[in-house]
């Protein structure tokens, strides 16, 4: 069992340990009875807080422990993204699960038998109301109730959160981020949607033109569409403003390759190779372009620095002063 440190991104400074298992065997390490929150959780929106805070109250109302069962790889979220925001709300205790091959094979009864099993005792399980499992999917929350009343555990099916009318779900949060409305995405997530991306080497043309960028390696996020943004990045609990560029590069890539998520940060000279940043899309900017030349590329950089400067200079100059937060990333 691994244990890692981290710090909920709150008002207060609140230091936890949180204990990160990896197979379902591991429940019986914690102290029963144990209230499951089950789920695939990719963007941790507000429907997943709904589920996990249910089974959170439940928990400690009952002397018990809660635990978030998720599972990994997911669409909208990276695991490691996703861990991080399941940890800001307080979690302590989370199972993730590897969905291979194996475990897909797994039919409904089996794996709840298995939860039963490792749990001293299982006394509640909370799911999202059209939450499926087991092989073929053919587990539902009907039959999850039914394998309650034999295995004497109580399911609870958490309703639908609306925002605005409309049903939060990932697919629609993906939906928004790809068509570039961070509003309606924020909305139903209940924060501001950010990507998480390891810093990794590139071919160094934004150091010779005067503006060292950092290119993120995404760990599977939605990206938004291309073009150049204003954005905020947080590094080791430290925010930054900089300059996003997402797209193919047309001036110095040939044809259609990955597209490069890639970062300037204002008044920032440090090695960051191998780190972790979280950033936020502030503002759309302009289309990514094709120039006639580097020299012109770095003119145009250069207006969208002064720009991004611009609509940083009424936010206390924070293009200029790195604002330390409390932050998921702190360590």
């Amino acid at each position: 069992m691994r244990r890692h440190s981290f710090v909920i991104r709150h008002l207060s400074f609140v230091i936890l340990l949180v204990k990160t298992l990896h197979s379902i065997s591991e429940l019986a390490q914690l102290h029963g009875p144990l209230f499951l929150a089950i789920g695939v959780f990719d963007g941790v929106h507000l429907g997943h807080q709904a589920v996990i805070s249910a089974a959170t109250s439940h928990a400690h109302a009952a002397a018990g422990t809660p635990v978030v069962m998720t599972f990994d790889p997911h669409l909208l979220t990276a695991t490691q993204h996703k861990i991080a925001l399941i940890r800001d709300l307080g979690v302590e205790h989370l199972l993730v699960i590897s969905f291979h091959k194996k475990f897909a094979a797994t039919s409904p009864e089996e794996f709840v038998e298995e939860l039963v099993m490792y749990s001293r005792p299982l006394r509640e399980i909370c799911v999202g109301h059209e939450w499926s499992f087991g092989k073929d999917r053919r587990g539902n929350l009907d039959l999850l109730k039914k394998l309650g009343a034999q295995f004497d555990f109580s399911v609870i099916g958490v309703p639908p959160v609306t925002v605005n009318g409309e049903v939060v779900s990932s697919t629609a949060i993906r939906q928004a981020v790809a068509s570039g409305d961070f509003a309606r995405a924020a909305e139903m997530l209940g924060r501001e949607y950010t990507i998480l991306g390891t810093v990794t080497r590139g071919d160094n043309l934004g150091k010779k033109i005067g503006f060292p960028t950092a290119n993120l390696s995404a760990h599977s996020e939605q990206f938004p569409p291309n073009g150049v943004y204003l954005a905020e990045a947080w590094i080791n609990g430290v925010s930054y403003h900089g300059v996003i560029n997402l797209g193919y590069r047309p001036t110095v890539s040939s044809g259609k390759s990955e597209r490069v998520l890639e970062i300037y940060l204002l008044d920032f000279n440090r090695d960051i190779y191998g780190e972790d940043v979280d950033v936020r899309f502030v503002r759309y900017l302009r289309p990514e372009r094709k120039f006639d030349s580097i020299e012109a590329l770095a003119q145009q950089i250069d207006l969208d620095v002064r720009r991004a400067r611009e609509l940083c200079a009424p936010d206390d100059a924070l293009s200029r002063t790195a604002i330390r937060l409390p932050s998921r990333w702190q360590r």
